[in-house]
């Protein structure tokens, strides 16, 4: 199909192809221990799935209901019956379950470090525009998405070797482009989320630590149900799309990305052609239009910005 939104490569896709398959060597995922978070169902799970083909050992699904993350378990004990899944009904903005889940997973008899967290979990917040919306419904959308996301970030850390982790935040086109003005908590919470996960990617950046932030297309969810999402707007995504995206960016050929904001429909066949210059720039930064930033370094209070050596 004609790419609905700007699209920076010709092929726009709306399902999974050869180059994200999980078959391919470059995308072994094998002896890694991947977290997902609202892995019970949608993007997910599918995900979950997608790391299970590629050979990952052990994989975490955190969820608030307990019957879809066993579902899950159940469907990738299918797919490779050697992979060790560890399921834990969990709410991301209750800092206990959060850190207790992850202790349980890494610790206990089978203890290992975390190589690859998908951040997937979020919640949409109140539906009206500013002007009828109740004032502390739409600070508390704002304040459980980023909540979630930095306790997860600490939680991560505590178990991540740097030079090897990968974070992959699921973020939404809500970040990226001016939505409906029902959804404003939404927005605005997916913009802080990005700025998070950024400051702990530049926290790390040095040490090896890649993080990438997705918007993964127009999947008929749960969450997109509920805003009217794909009949709204008329066509959808197949789910395994975001879901191999997400496996090959935690791949070796993605270092180029680490730091973008990349729309899961985009070709990385396209992508790759242009990874030294992607890499130097900052493009696919969400950034101040207009302001001269990536052609020439600048420095402020002992930090330099600007485009990378």
């Amino acid at each position: 199909m004609a790419a609905p939104f700007p699209s920076p490569t010709a092929k726009w896709h709306t399902t999974t192809y050869p180059t994200l398959s999980p078959t391919r060597p470059e995308l072994s995922a094998k002896g890694k221990t991947v977290l997902i978070t609202g892995g019970g169902t949608g993007i997910g799970a599918e995900t979950a799935r997608y790391f299970a083909q590629a050979g990952a050992s052990r994989i975490a699904l955190l969820g608030r209901r307990e019957k879809p993350l066993l579902d899950t378990k159940a469907s990738i004990q299918q797919i490779n019956s050697e992979v060790d899944v560890f399921v834990a009904p969990t709410d991301i903005t209750n800092k206990e379950q959060v850190n207790a889940a992850f202790d349980k997973f890494v610790g206990g008899d089978k203890p290992g470090k975390i190589d690859i967290l998908i951040s997937n979990a979020a919640i949409t917040g109140p539906h009206e525009p500013i002007s009828s919306v109740e004032s502390e419904a739409f600070l508390a959308g704002i304040h459980g998405n980023l909540q979630g996301s930095l306790y997860l970030a600490q939680a991560f850390l505590r178990y991540a070797v740097p030079e090897n982790a990968v974070v992959i935040e699921i973020n939404s086109q809500a970040a990226h482009l001016d939505f409906a003005p029902a959804l404003v908590s939404y927005s605005v919470s997916k913009m802080a989320v990005y700025r998070l996960w950024e400051a702990l990617r530049f926290e790390f950046e040095k040490a090896g630590m890649r993080v990438y932030h997705v918007q993964p297309g127009v999947v008929d969810t749960d969450m997109n149900r509920a805003v009217g999402g794909v009949a709204a707007l008329g066509f959808e995504d197949h789910v395994s799309l975001p879901a191999s995206f997400s496996l090959w960016l935690a791949s070796p050929e993605a270092k180029f990305l680490s730091g973008k904001y990349l729309w899961a429909n985009w070709d990385v066949d396209e992508l790759k052609t242009r990874a030294k210059e992607i890499e130097e720039t900052q493009e696919f930064n969400i950034q101040l239009v207009g302001w001269p930033f990536s052609e020439k370094k600048w420095s402020s209070g002992g930090v330099t910005f600007g485009a990378p050596e």
